[in-house]
């Protein structure tokens, strides 16, 4: 290396996942840190139970803490600290977050549904797609999808940072509407994360 010239390489982006259930998503974003079609590392994973997605994390070395009811400010900063986080990514964490100074605008959430509709406390897995399909029954919606954005003070009223649409259909259920939206939760949140990382 010329010693008069400095050294741009850049780290990858270290990843807090944050869980709370079966880990989908965190395969996912580990299928893309894998690959190479995200510049990230999950440095860590916490889950505020004992679930699949932390035997997950186990599986692939990932350093792992289970803190029942979840972190509060000061243990959340200390993770962030003790392990160089740059962004927390939460991935059906099922808490509110404690957003400190240190964290504020570094933490971001997924949602399935097209925010600010069908978002907020308790609205979390088939409740949300129950209520979608309830709303289109009325004629109130013809389309659901998925939300990525910023974590804030309160559930689900973040910016947003992504959306993806897909169709609801007369005959579906909440399961094959929940497996239609996963689907765009596949690529949209990898995509926000990019976006983040390298911001244009």
């Amino acid at each position: 290396m010329d010693p008069e010239r400095p050294n741009t390489a850049r780290r990858s982006a270290r990843l807090l996942v944050m869980l709370s259930g079966s880990g989908r998503t965190l395969e996912n974003l580990l299928r893309h840190t894998g690959s190479g079609s995200l510049d990230a590392e999950v440095a860590a994973v916490v889950a505020n139970r004992d679930c699949l997605g932390l035997r997950i994390a186990r599986e692939h070395a990932i350093p792992t803490e289970l803190i029942p009811g979840g972190p509060d400010a000061r243990v959340l900063d200390r993770l962030v600290e003790q392990h160089a986080i740059d962004w927390v990514i939460l991935a059906g964490y099922l808490r509110l977050l404690p957003i400190t100074d240190r964290t504020r605008g570094r933490i971001v959430n997924i949602h399935p549904a097209l925010l600010p509709s069908f978002g907020g406390p308790g609205m979390h897995g088939s409740r949300v797609h129950e209520a979608v399909l309830q709303a289109a029954r009325r004629g109130e919606v013809r389309e659901s999808g998925c939300t990525v954005h910023y974590a804030d003070d309160h559930y689900d009223t973040g910016r947003v940072i992504i959306q993806r649409r897909c169709p609801v259909h007369p005959d579906d259920t909440p399961e094959r509407l929940a497996a239609r939206v996963f689907e765009l939760e596949r690529e949209a949140y990898p995509e926000a994360i990019r976006r983040l990382i390298s911001p244009a």
